[in-house]
Order: structure tokens, then C-alpha cells, then sequence
């Protein structure tokens, strides 16, 4: 039977992934729009109408010739190797990434749903994985994390921890919350103070706080370090590449969702016992 929730973990991660693209495109876009209201309430101004815009409407279109795509093409993975990457209209690229993100949260669910069952804890963990799968897509792409996001992932954690459907308690999870904020907090005004700059963003701070929800204070260490190195890493290897962007800087935000991909993969246990060598 765990085999067979196992299966239905990576069918379920396959129509998730395919809403995760979605989330991925359409948010910032959603935000982008919001703020411009807020704008021009405060200013005094009237927007020309635009046509509504959300997770659900309007229905997918090719942003190339704008065909409307039926539903036998939006099967995922499955509709882009039959139309071998490209718009059934107009021929125009679609991006790899779709079926990778596809291919990834099918994964992080068989993973999930393999480990624990159908549980509130399989479940549990298999939104902490689509969040953060999210959250570093659009964190790369906008340098956005969005509240929308990071806030309820957080507060997740919380929930998870007090009814035990994790294995930190509540008292781990709430000061993990507190510390995960409070430490990028304090790196944040010691660089600013010295050097006049901005090294992060408040969402890198929300999202370690909600790290230290899902998985406690004690892997806090680990977690930062995994982030760091990986994130110099790729910094380094952009560099000599020439694929930085302009201002030379990288998102903190996909290397902490590395770390919380690398924690859930590896286990609490083993990040634990990184920390006491």
C-alpha cells in the first residue's frame, strides 16, 4: 500500500506542478497591479480598466500568438513532449521549465507521500514543498517573496508543530520562527549600518522564519550554512559566466529553499549531527 500512495503522491505532485507554474507566472503580475491601485488611490488617480487577472482567469494562453490552450494540451509533461515543446499554433518555444516543475513537485509528493502515508504529516510537508518550490521561482525571476506566501507558510509551521504532525515541538518551532527572523534581521542593519547597502530583503527574513517553523532553532546553523555556500556557489559560477544581472547581485531566497529541500530530504537527524561533528 505505501507503494501505491507513493504512486499517487507523484500523479497528485504532477497536477500540483502544473498549478505551480501558474502561481509562478501569474503572482507577480497580481502584485504588480495591486500596487499600482494602491498608487494611484493615494494619488488621486483613475486606472484605465484591465481584464480581470487572477489564478483562475483568464485561461491559459500561448504569450505569443494568444491561442487558448484546450486542456488535452495542458496534461503535464505529457502534452509537451506530444507537441515537442511548442505552441500547436503558432510553433513558438514553450519553456522547459513547465515540465521541470512538473517533473520536481511530482517528485518532492512521491517523496512525501512515500515517507509518512496519507497523513495529516504527508500532507503537511507536501505543501511546505510546494510553497517553497514557489516561492524560489519567483524569487529568482522578481527577487519577490511574496507575503501571500511566506506568511502562511509560517504560521503552517506553527500549526504543524502544535499538532504534532512534524517532529519539532512547539516551543522549537516558535523559537525557530523568532531566531530564523531575528538573525537575518540583525545581519541586514550590521551590513546596511556598514556599508550604506542593502544585502537582503525583509521576504529572505520571512522566509527563514518559516525554516525555523518547520524545523526548529536547533537546525538553524545548518540550514543558513547549506544557503550560504550554496548561494556562493552559484554566485561564483554566474560571475566567471558573465550571467549575473545588472547590480551583480543574486536572490537569497532559492538557495533558503534549497536548504529546506535539502533538510526534508536528508532529515532532521543527519542535519542535526552535521552540526554536533
Amino acid at each position: 500500500m505505501q507503494d501505491l500512495y507513493a504512486v499517487f503522491g507523484a500523479i497528485l505532485g504532477l497536477l500540483v506542478g502544473s498549478f505551480l507554474n501558474v502561481v509562478v507566472h501569474r503572482l507577480p503580475r497580481m502584485m504588480e497591479r495591486q500596487w499600482k491601485r494602491e498608487c494611484a488611490d493615494l494619488c488621486g488617480t483613475a486606472l484605465p480598466d484591465e481584464p480581470p487577472l487572477n489564478l483562475m482567469t483568464p485561461r491559459s494562453r500561448c504569450p505569443h500568438c494568444g491561442h487558448q490552450i484546450v486542456w488535452y494540451e495542458n496534461v503535464p509533461v505529457v502534452s509537451y513532449l506530444f507537441l515537442r515543446g511548442r505552441c500547436a499554433q503558432c510553433k513558438a518555444p514553450i519553456s522547459v521549465r513547465y515540465p521541470v516543475v512538473e517533473l520536481a513537485s511530482s517528485a518532492l509528493f512521491y517523496f512525501c507521500i512515500g515517507n509518512w502515508g496519507l497523513t495529516y504529516t504527508a500532507f503537511a510537508w507536501c505543501v511546505f514543498c510546494a510553497a517553497l518550490l514557489v516561492l524560489a521561482l519567483i524569487d529568482w525571476d522578481t527577487t519577490l517573496l511574496p507575503d501571500s506566501i511566506t506568511l502562511p507558510l509560517l504560521w503552517l509551521g506553527l500549526i504543524a508543530a502544535s499538532l504534532r504532525w512534524t517532529s519539532v515541538g512547539l516551543p522549537e518551532s516558535l523559537w525557530g520562527s523568532i531566531a530564523g527572523y531575528g538573525s537575518l534581521w540583525t545581519i541586514y542593519w550590521a551590513f546596511k549600518l556598514s556599508t550604506g547597502k542593502e544585502g537582503m530583503g525583509y521576504g529572505d527574513f520571512k522566509l527563514f522564519a518559516a525554516l525555523g517553523a518547520w524545523f526548529g532553532w536547533p537546525l538553524l546553523v545548518p540550514l543558513i550554512l547549506i544557503a550560504s555556500v550554496s548561494g556562493a556557489v552559484v554566485g561564483i559560477g554566474m560571475k566567471f559566466t558573465s550571467g549575473l544581472r545588472e547590480g551583480g547581485y543574486v536572490p537569497f531566497g532559492p538557495f533558503l529553499a534549497c536548504a529546506g529541500f535539502a533538510a526534508i530530504l536528508l532529515g532532521p537527524d543527519r542535519l542535526r549531527s552535521f552540526v554536533l561533528i
